[in-house]
């Protein structure tokens, strides 16, 4: 049953966008029903199955909730913002226009993130709503921040991931060998400092790929609303992802030591005796 929930549940976040913005054309209504299908088999999949395939943290909740929740709320406020751009309906900011634009003030600053993808978009053509899609990335990347923020403080002081069970190595890194290579110790903290540092980075760095995009390829990909969304859904979700397995990688390191520590203080009891 909870394999089957989060498989719909991944469906209509695919379909959101083509659910809430108008107009959208047959081909885009095809093309995202087809991917909700496939999200939807690959979650059935992966959460019906004893043993575990790609997913990290399957079992260590709310691991991969508080990321859907982040990525079903990044893509739920882009899309109500930028149905409300196309409709141009004159009224009253509504609560999620509110927030963008208090983020916009807070987070749009030189060598921000969101001003470096303001200035990525500097170069489109003049009906592209630069202001809008600052507003849209600003209130992305709040959401995005709590999210990690609400990771960090569960996993540093609600003794994630072993409150309610144990923690399965094989099941929750599916794809980490520790049998393989240098000491897993070394490892895991090598490869929480990798992500870390890469989520750190990937804010700043996809404008400047984006820039790049846009001088060499088509740029009029971008007026589509649904390309647009996803764009800058995935410039705020991916950092949130590489930064909330740094830290979970972190913590499954120190449970680890700590583990080792007793073991080790355990063997040096039992010799004195």
């Amino acid at each position: 049953m909870g394999s089957a929930v989060r498989a719909l549940l991944m469906a209509f976040l695919v379909m959101i966008p083509s659910l809430v913005l108008p107009g959208t054309s047959s081909d885009a209504a095809q093309m995202a029903a087809l991917v909700a299908l496939v999200a939807a088999v690959v979650t059935f999949a992966e959460y019906t199955s004893e043993y575990p395939t790609f997913l990290e943290f399957r079992n260590a909740p709310p691991f991969n909730r508080l990321r859907f929740l982040a990525l079903f709320f990044c893509v739920w406020f882009a899309s109500v913002l930028m149905a409300s751009d196309m409709r141009a309906v004159a009224g009253p900011p509504t609560l999620i226009h509110t927030l963008a634009q208090n983020a916009g003030w807070i987070l749009d600053f030189p060598y921000s993130p969101v001003r470096l993808m303001s200035i990525a978009f500097a170069d489109l053509p003049v009906w592209f709503d630069v202001g809008a899609a600052t507003r849209i990335a600003s209130l992305l990347l709040s959401v995005t921040m709590i999210a990690l923020l609400l990771f960090w403080i569960h996993a540093r002081f609600i003794f994630w991931p072993i409150r309610k069970s144990a923690f399965n190595f094989w099941i929750n890194l599916p794809l980490f060998d520790p049998t393989s290579g240098k000491d897993v110790l070394f490892r895991l903290k090598r490869d929480a400092h990798f992500n870390l540092a890469l989520g750190f980075l990937l804010p700043f760095l996809i404008p400047a790929l984006l820039r790049m995009w846009i001088g060499a390829f088509d740029a009029s990909m971008l007026a589509m609303p649904e390309i647009l969304i996803w764009v800058l859904c995935a410039w705020a979700f991916l950092p949130l992802t590489l930064m909330m397995r740094g830290i979970a990688l972190f913590r499954v390191a120190a449970l680890i030591e700590e583990k080792r520590r007793r073991a080790y203080a355990q063997q040096d009891e039992l010799q004195l005796i």
